[in-house]
C-alpha cells in the first residue's frame, strides 16, 4: 500500500489508529503520544512546542477520512495467488460472506501473511474491523470438534497476531467478549478438550491468557473463571506431552490466578493447587533443574501459587496439599537465576506459614532457613531479598 502522508503518525510512521490533537494543532497516534508525555516530556514531539496544555482531542475528521480510505474498492473477487492482490475490504467482504470454504481459506492464507510481515497490515485490519470477524470465524460451532478445520486454524492465527500483548487496555480486546455466548464458549471449551494440533491448544490457551489480562474482557475473564467445563479443559493441559501446550497452559492458570479474588477463588475450587504443584514437579524434572521452556513454566506456577496463597482458602488449600511446602522450599534457592521466581515461591512460603504451625514445622523439616540464607548470599532481586528476610525472621523461633 501507498499511504498518503498524512495518514501517518509522525512519531511511528505507521498509518493511525486513534489519531488525537495536541493544542499545538499536531495530530498524533494515540498511544505514541501517550507513550510520550508519560515519558515526562511536556513538549510537542514535532514543533518542540511547551504543552500549556496536553490534553489530547480526537481528530474524528482525519478517522474517517482514513476508514474511507481503507473501504474504498474496486475489486469484487478475491483473485488467484498469481492475480493481482485484493484489497482489504474485499477480504473482509469474502470472509463475511456466504463464499465456499476453498475461497474463504484463500482470503485468510492473504490476511495471515499481510498480518504476520507488516505493521501496517496490522492496523489497517485493525482499523477495518477484521478481529470480530476472525473470532467468529473459529467459534462459530458449538459442536464437540476433534480439531480446527483449515478455515478455523488460520482464523485463529490471524487473531492472535492483530491482538495486541503490551496493552492490557486496548480498545482491540473488547471484540473477545463475543465468547460470553453460551454458544462460543461451548465452542472454544470443546476445542479446548478435543485432541488436536499442539499449535492449535497453545493459540486457544493464549487467547484465555488475554482475557484473564485485558481490562475490557474483566467480565468474561469471571465467567470463564467461574465455570466448571473451562477447569476440565484446562488444568490436564498443564501434564500435556508437549513441553509448549504446558507452558500455554500454566500462563493461562497464571493469568487467571492473578486476577480478581473471585477468579482466584473459583481456581482453588476446581483444584489448581494440586495442578500446579504437579507443573512444579514436571518443570523441574532432570536432578532438580528446570529444562528449556520450563524454567519459564515453573516460574508461572509459582507466580499463581503465590496469589492463590494471598487467598485465605488458598492457603489452606496449599498447606493441606501433601508435599506442597516442601515443593516451595526446593524452589526458595533452585530458581536463583530467575530472581522472580524465588521471589513468588518465598512470598507463598511466607502467607502459608504465617497461619500453620503445621506448614512452618514441615518447610523447617525441608531446610526452608538453609534455601533462604542461600538466596540472600545470591543476585536475587530487592524485594525478594525483603520477603526472605521476613521468611527468616518468621523462623528465628525454631
Amino acid at each position: 500500500m501507498s499511504i498518503p502522508h498524512l495518514f501517518r503518525c509522525p512519531i511511528s510512521l505507521d498509518i493511525f489508529t486513534d489519531p488525537v490533537t495536541l493544542c499545538t494543532g499536531q495530530t498524533y497516534d494515540r498511544p505514541c503520544i501517550e507513550r510520550w508525555l508519560a515519558a515526562g516530556h511536556r513538549t510537542c514531539p514535532v514543533t518542540m512546542q511547551p504543552l500549556g496544555d496536553a490534553a489530547l482531542v480526537p481528530n474524528r475528521t482525519l478517522r474517517h477520512l482514513i476508514e474511507r480510505w481503507l473501504s474504498a474498492d474496486h475489486h469484487h473477487q478475491i483473485p488467484d495467488d498469481d492475480a493481482e492482490e485484493p484489497s482489504l475490504a474485499a477480504l473482509k467482504r469474502c470472509l463475511q460472506s456466504g463464499a465456499g470454504a476453498r475461497d474463504k481459506v484463500a482470503a485468510l492464507r492473504k490476511a495471515v501473511a499481510l498480518a504476520s510481515e507488516s505493521d501496517v497490515g496490522r492496523a489497517c485490519m485493525l482499523q477495518l474491523g477484521f478481529l470480530p470477524v476472525l473470532l467468529q470465524l473459529v467459534f462459530h460451532a458449538p459442536t464437540p470438534r476433534d480439531d480446527l478445520s483449515e478455515q478455523e486454524d488460520l482464523a485463529l492465527q490471524c487473531a492472535l497476531t492483530l491482538l495486541p500483548t503490551s496493552s492490557p487496555a486496548s480498545p482491540q480486546h473488547g471484540c473477545l467478549n463475543m465468547l460470553k455466548t453460551e454458544a462460543s464458549l461451548t465452542s472454544f471449551v470443546a476445542l479446548l478438550a478435543a485432541h488436536g494440533r499442539a499449535v492449535a491448544k497453545c493459540g486457544l490457551c493464549r487467547l484465555l491468557e488475554t482475557i484473564a489480562t485485558a481490562t475490557a474482557t474483566r467480565d468474561l475473564a469471571l465467567a470463564a473463571a467461574a465455570s466448571p467445563r473451562v477447569w476440565q479443559a484446562l488444568l490436564p493441559l498443564l501434564r500435556h506431552g508437549d513441553d509448549r501446550v504446558s507452558g500455554a497452559a500454566v500462563r493461562a492458570v497464571a493469568a487467571i490466578c492473578c486476577g480478581a479474588e473471585p477468579a482466584r477463588g473459583s481456581a482453588v475450587h476446581h483444584g489448581a493447587v494440586p495442578a500446579l504443584l504437579g507443573c512444579l514437579s514436571w518443570a523441574s524434572a532432570g536432578n532438580g533443574k528446570a529444562r528449556g521452556g520450563a524454567a519459564a513454566a515453573a516460574w508461572s506456577a509459582l507466580a499463581a501459587l503465590e496469589a492463590l496463597a494471598a487467598s485465605e482458602a488458598g492457603r489452606r488449600a496449599v498447606a493441606r496439599e501433601p508435599g506442597a511446602v516442601r515443593a516451595l522450599v526446593r524452589h526458595v534457592f533452585l530458581m536463583s537465576s530467575s530472581n522472580e521466581g524465588s521471589e513468588h515461591a518465598v512470598a507463598a512460603l511466607l502467607a502459608v506459614c504465617r497461619e500453620s504451625r503445621a506448614a512452618r514445622s514441615e518447610a523447617a523439616g525441608a531446610g526452608v532457613v538453609t534455601q533462604v540464607l542461600l538466596l540472600l548470599q545470591s543476585q536475587c532481586g530487592t524485594r525478594a531479598k525483603t520477603r526472605a528476610r521476613s521468611l527468616l525472621k518468621l523462623f528465628k523461633s525454631m
